[in-house]
């Protein structure tokens, strides 16, 4: 096996920083590391506390790590005194809050000082958006900006004459906006950036910790170890590791890179093509955001805003995660009995009982972790109490081989050191994976807090009802759409939160879908950015590991991850699966569920058992919409349709048994 990747590799290549800078990054964000762990497991600070201080260190660490050009092209002198200037601003607006928090209080009017320290906030939020997301989310908030300041009442009263009626508003001055967006909790410091404050960074900085400290290794050896020898090993094995690396990282990136590194030459080897390996990858990878327990950041966001338990989330989302793993896992099989491939040979794999036997101690983590959340802890303590496991499941897997060794007081000595700087590693690196998230949910607060002064949410609901004609089928195409178009420009997690304050609330009062569920399928299509062409940032990422075509390969993540569409619709139509009910309704959405995919795999690679002719791929259609429909007779009707189909290929292939073409 190839050495790990570490995944702040993403991206273009850094030109040269000077070691000042590095340095100031990695005090930076150990010292951002250690407030978080502070706030997390020994003294909880109030919001407004922990929310601005996080953010001061975040736009800190910002302007540190992405300069103005981009991270390819370096400073110039002049570039270093202005990230100079930004970095003492940042400082400050981290620190105005707290400072001043009885005075603002208590005041009912914002002071000129307040008025101008939000600005400075909200201009600083939205160069680093710049800088760490993208340009796109930038303008996007900017948009927002101005539309808040249209109206008769407005500081842009002019704009007004531009907005159809249903969007017109009466118009806010810069004092309101100001205060709006830094005074109170429904702007930059609102839900979003609270989340990410608290419960993501815990969990992003876990997940530091396990990369550090092999835990990345361990998953992928062990997806390897039990997959490897079937049909299409290597491409089951990235879908197997994608799952397990998908519960550490939370990133569809991140995925690509670390197991990619891996599965895509192995796959390739095997006889896939290079564009098809890519795919497989990406959208293998792609499964690591809906993967509990951290989903991304979804399931955090989820529970601030349904107001439901963490762990309650985590528990509903494991079915639909199965079924969309168990859709590529089947489309990867079935690409390769088509294709007459084999598996690796034992010789080429790690044997389980050895993978085990080396990395069995990252098992407790996760243990401890899915233990304590069921137990009822806060997720923020559950994050420190993990970090906390992982460091002394690791310390003592160090000290337990150092015993067998021949001890030496030089060799624990160098043992302590080693463990020192893995800590230090994992604390910088927690906190420079948190600045992209970071800055897109306080950037997504600006748009959050300018939809709450505006009711933009409602009109949008009521524009939503409008073009759908009240048919909640053509308004779910409108929320893939609107998603896909999007996540051309925003990360997921920013996505997910602009989709859900515009079109939740149509989604629950007007189309009548429960909040929860609602609440999934935005976050699942808020995904489609990461496998679908144009865009499918995911699947660039696999093509440049494969060597292959981008669009080519974007396409095939496209194919290979079709349950991201399928599955929240099945959400919405069979909410059993979901929210529970009698027994037997939630087994038969089960099985309908199960067999839908399997259909629409089957459907789309004409292929299951043995080849299908196009009339039997035609005749599954319709039977597939059926275990969709509302009615159970219809559904059931469906159910069997399909069953009787597959049963067809199943004895067809009994009788002719299907030979590959070589």
């Amino acid at each position: 096996m190839a050495d790990q990747i570490d995944i702040t590799d993403i991206g273009p290549k850094d030109a040269a920083e000077p070691k000042l800078i590095l340095r100031l990054i990695a005090v930076v964000g150990i010292a951002l590391s250690l407030f978080q762990l502070y706030a997390a497991g020994v003294q909880p600070l109030g919001l407004f506390y922990q929310r601005p201080i996080h953010l001061g260190f975040i736009l800190v660490l910002c302007f540190l790590i992405y300069p103005p050009r981009g991270r390819a092209k370096g400073r110039s002198p002049l570039e270093y005194a202005i990230d100079g200037f930004l970095i003492l601003a940042s400082i400050a607006v981290g620190a105005w809050v707290p400072v001043n928090i009885d005075t603002i209080a208590n005041q009912i009017f914002p002071r000129d000082i307040d008025v101008a320290m939000g600005v400075l906030t909200v201009l600083l939020v939205l160069e680093a958006a710049r800088r760490a997301v993208g340009w796109v989310m930038t303008v996007i908030a900017g948009v927002f900006l101005l539309y808040a300041f249209a109206g008769s009442r407005g500081e842009l009263p002019f704009l007004a004459d531009f907005m159809p009626g249903i969007l017109n508003h009466r118009g806010y001055s810069l004092d309101r906006l100001a205060s709006q967006m830094t005074l109170g909790a429904e702007g930059i410091y609102g839900i979003p950036l609270g989340v990410a404050a608290t419960f993501i960074f815990v969990f992003v900085l876990f997940g530091a910790f396990l990369e550090v400290t092999g835990a990345g290794k361990f998953f992928i050896d062990l997806a390897y170890a039990t997959t490897g020898r079937q049909r299409g090993g290597p491409a089951k094995a990235a879908v197997v590791a994608s799952a397990g690396m998908g519960s550490i990282s939370g990133s569809a990136i991140a995925n690509v890179v670390t197991t990619g590194a891996f599965t895509i030459p192995l796959m390739k080897k095997l006889g896939y093509r290079p564009a098809q390996a890519g795919g497989v990858e990406a959208a293998a990878s792609t499964g690591g955001q809906i993967m509990p327990p951290l989903m991304g950041a979804g399931a955090f966001l989820m529970s601030e805003f349904t107001q439901l338990p963490y762990v309650h989330i985590v528990l509903v989302s494991i079915f639909p995660a199965f079924l969309y793993f168990g859709a590529v896992y089947l489309l990867v099989h079935i690409a390769a009995v088509k294709q007459g491939m084999r598996g690796l040979t034992a010789a080429e794999l790690p044997s389980v009982r050895q993978v085990m036997r080396e990395g069995w101690h990252f098992i407790f983590p996760l243990v401890a972790l899915i233990f304590l959340l069921v137990a009822g802890y806060s997720p923020m303590r559950v994050g420190f109490y993990a970090i906390v496991a992982v460091m002394a499941a690791a310390a003592a897997r160090a000290l337990w081989t150092f015993s067998k060794d021949a001890p030496s007081v030089e060799g624990f000595v160098a043992l302590c050191k080693r463990g020192g700087a893995l800590t230090l590693e994992a604390l910088e690196l927690g906190a420079r994976n948190a600045v992209a998230v970071s800055v897109a949910c306080a950037v997504a607060g600006v748009i959050v807090g300018v939809v709450g002064l505006t009711g933009l949410g409602l009109k949008f609901s009521a524009m939503m009802l409008a073009f759908s004609g009240g048919n909640l089928f053509l308004a779910l195409i409108l929320v893939i759409l609107a998603s896909l178009i999007l996540g051309m420009g925003l990360p997921v997690t920013a996505a997910y939160i602009v989709l859900i304050i515009l079109v939740g609330p149509a989604l629950t009062t007007e189309f009548g879908v429960p909040l929860l569920i609602a609440h999934l399928v935005v976050f699942w299509y808020s995904q489609d950015s990461n496998v679908t062409p144009p865009v499918a940032l995911a699947g660039f990422a696999g093509a440049a590991i494969a060597g292959s075509k981008p669009m080519e390969t974007s396409f095939q993540a496209w194919k290979y991850a079709k349950g991201l569409y399928l599955i929240p619709l099945f959400m919405v139509y069979n909410d059993e699966i979901i929210l529970g009910g009698p027994l037997h309704m939630v087994i038969f959405a089960g099985i309908l569920a199960l067999a839908g995919i399997v259909a629409f795999a089957a459907v789309l690679e004409g292929f299951l058992f043995t080849t299908m002719p196009l009339w039997h791929r035609a005749a599954l259609i319709p039977a597939i919409v059926a275990v969709f429909w509302s009615s159970a007779m219809v559904e059931a009707l469906g159910l069997v349709a399909i069953l009787v189909l597959l049963g067809l290929n199943w004895w067809q292939a009994k009788q002719h048994p299907y030979q590959a073409k070589t």
